[in-house]
């Protein structure tokens, strides 16, 4: 049977091991698939056995990529782009389906992984989308190593000339990258959902009702306010993204897992 690849990239003190051992649950609860699960991190405690550690590489680029990214103010923006590198795990077969690790696993990833294989598959930005600009979301990405190498290589051949390009934007890279050679697909927007945009609505809507959760929704990121810590006990920092408690979060993101993994990993 296929074996599925999920990578995540965790660095710093942002996230702790509780994000990435949750994301490992909610993949392989929601994948009718042997799962292979890989983090690259310079922090390795806490994760859980069955997850592979990829060591946090500094790219030959880096001085220069930093360099382009400082100008355009987005320190770190780029280190996602270590995950494209060819031969990165010298054993690996078949695609590789990526997450941010401020994302919770909701329902079946299998159509997901499926969609349209050898191409790049993102979601498109939601900002983005509102312009009228073709740009995916990073938040899920779906990539083959042996044909998507030149994600990494062009990067590494020209970084500052690719980062200002990208201005600076990850997502905007790898996607364009892969438009421009016709290997890009989006994936459907109900599957891939904003927490603030799709789950909450806004005023009075998010004031008077519970966050919702839509019914076709496979993953939901919590890109930007509020967190995901947040959003599980409620937030009343913002008018415009206060919420209520949201239960299945707690559900989906902190329950299941602690009965999947054990209390000590979730």
């Amino acid at each position: 049977m296929t074996t599925a690849n999920i990578m995540c990239i965790k660095w710093g003190t942002l996230f702790g091991p509780e994000y990435v051992n949750r994301l490992y649950s909610g993949v392989r609860r929601n994948l009718d698939l042997p799962v292979r699960f890989f983090c690259m991190t310079e922090r390795a405690q806490g994760l859980h056995p069955d997850v592979e550690v990829l060591d946090l590489p500094v790219e030959p680029f880096h001085d220069e990529m930093n360099a382009a990214l400082a100008v355009a103010n987005r320190q770190g923006a780029m280190r996602k782009v270590s995950l494209f590198r060819p031969g990165l795990v010298p054993d690996l077969d078949g695609p590789v389906l990526g997450f941010d690790l401020d994302v919770v696993i909701t329902g079946d990833l299998r159509p997901i992984w499926d969609l349209a294989l050898g191409t790049v598959a993102m979601r498109h930005d939601w900002t983005e989308a509102r312009k009228g600009r073709p740009t995916g979301h990073g938040s899920v990405f779906r990539f083959d190593p042996r044909r998507h190498g030149y994600l990494y290589e062009d990067l590494a051949a020209n970084p500052y000339a690719e980062v200002e390009a990208a201005r600076g934007s990850e997502q905007r890279y790898t996607s364009h990258k892969a438009m421009d050679r016709g290997e890009f697909t989006y994936i459907p927007g109900p599957w891939v959902v904003s927490f603030k945009y799709d789950c909450l609505g806004l005023p009075p809507r998010n004031w008077l009702h519970a966050p919702r959760l839509p019914r076709d929704a496979r993953v939901v990121c919590f890109h930007g306010r509020p967190k995901m810590p947040e959003a599980v006990k409620g937030y009343r920092r913002s008018l415009i993204r206060f919420s209520h408690p949201c239960d299945w979060l707690q559900e989906h993101w902190i329950d299941r897992a602690r009965a999947d993994l054990g209390d000590g990993w979730g």
